[in-house]
């Protein structure tokens, strides 16, 4: 399912219009971004949690060259799904 898809499906359950669902699925994803950039961790209890975690700087290797490279320490976001969500896929 993609975005478009998402707000199809946001509009026929809110009984919305899909520029209401598009502005509704964004204003979700955009809060959803600042509560990780602010706070590092936006949960949503049944659904899941989304945290933020710095990897470390690593040694790696070029796969075309053999040659080893450096990779820079980062910010990663994980998702880990909620009890509701998992029985709902079970």
């Amino acid at each position: 399912m993609g975005k478009q898809d998402l707000v199809v499906a946001v509009a026929e359950s809110a009984n919305l219009s899909k520029a209401d669902a598009t502005r509704a699925v964004d204003a979700v994803l955009e809060a959803i971004t600042t509560g990780l950039k602010k706070e590092g961790k936006v949960a949503l209890v049944g659904f899941g949690t989304f945290t933020s975690k710095e990897r470390a700087a690593r040694e790696g290797i070029n796969p075309l060259t053999k040659q080893p490279i450096k990779i820079p320490a980062k910010n990663v976001v994980s998702f880990k799904a909620g009890s509701k969500l998992k029985d709902a896929v079970n």
